[in-house]
């Protein structure tokens, strides 16, 4: 994962270690490391804001040791790094669904996304995640638009042994989900995750039918799922359903395949709203647990 993410950071730190750290010489290195980011699906203000935050920090530093050197700039780049990864708000969503369970309340999940980014997938996936942690799980197949969705997500439900709430296609998807948070609540079910249609940002239509979603359902949290393999789009992606309806928190999928790595800089840094998972594999087992420490001690190994 994340190669030539890691591999261009290396190349930095090998570069300004050797290099006196006087603004002359800094700049040079900065601007080449600034396309490198970019080349790897780093998003424009990611890039720069990584760029001047090392160039302020390094300016003037005098350190005679290479290897001390290299420990400052390391260790600066760390910093820089951790800044852009962390947001205002740590979401723990396992203290969430406790809380909810403790007044014998459902911890209701709305999932958005545009098709194709795995997200009925990573819905089974989170299931699981939950059923693991002792919570009992109902499913919600509110995309109704999408032709085999709510087979797709049925399938999932009948793998994992879990409650589908569904309804026709065409039906409207505010009150599957509505029906599904009552189901749980009269039947003492922990966590629903509702499924919705993955549509393209730019129609108003069908982000009109997400907000009612969002109004009737009112959600605890709503989570973005988006293919970390796309890129820069994965940003864009992103900025528009935060604007259009408000998300809370990201997952990142098929991470597994993912060389470059920029989107999971860039997704958090743009919208201030954290990565909760990345998708690592097919299996119901492949999702883990987001953590900006372990992502930056990572690519910079």
């Amino acid at each position: 994962m994340f190669e030539k993410l890691k591999s261009g950071f290396k190349g930095l730190v090998n570069k300004v270690t050797t290099t006196e750290l006087k603004s002359e010489n800094l700049s040079p290195i900065l601007s080449d490391f600034k396309l490198s980011l970019v080349e790897n699906d780093v998003a424009f203000p990611v890039a720069d804001k990584i760029c001047d935050e090392l160039e302020k920090r390094l300016i003037g530093v005098s350190v005679k040791r290479l290897e001390d050197r290299k420990k400052i700039v390391d260790e600066n780049l760390r910093q820089v790094l951790l800044e852009v990864m962390l947001t205002n708000r740590r979401i723990d969503l396992l203290k969430m669904a406790e809380d909810k369970r403790r007044k014998t309340e459902p911890f209701v999940l709305m999932f958005v996304g545009i098709n194709g980014t795995g997200k009925t997938t990573t819905i089974a996936k989170v299931a699981q995640f939950f059923r693991d942690n002792n919570y009992s799980v109902l499913l919600a197949a509110a995309d109704t638009y999408r032709a085999g969705s709510i087979e797709q997500l049925e399938e999932h439900g009948k793998r994992l042994g879990m409650r589908v709430i569904k309804s026709i296609y065409g039906g409207d998807p505010a009150a599957v989900g509505f029906d599904a948070v009552s189901h749980a609540r009269s039947h003492g079910i922990n966590v629903v995750l509702i499924d919705t249609a993955g549509r393209m940002q730019t129609n108003q239509n069908l982000m009109n039918e997400l907000i009612k979603v969002k109004r009737v359902v009112q959600p605890d949290l709503v989570i973005f799922t988006v293919d970390s393999l796309i890129g820069n789009d994965a940003v864009m992606q992103a900025e528009e359903f935060n604007k259009a309806v408000g998300i809370d928190a990201t997952i990142l999928t098929k991470v597994d395949a993912d060389v470059k790595g920029g989107s999971a800089l860039s997704v958090t840094y743009v919208t201030q709203k954290p990565i909760l998972f990345i998708g690592v594999g097919q299996t119901y087992k492949d999702l883990e647990l987001f953590n900006p420490e372990k992502f930056v001690n990572m690519v910079l190994r």
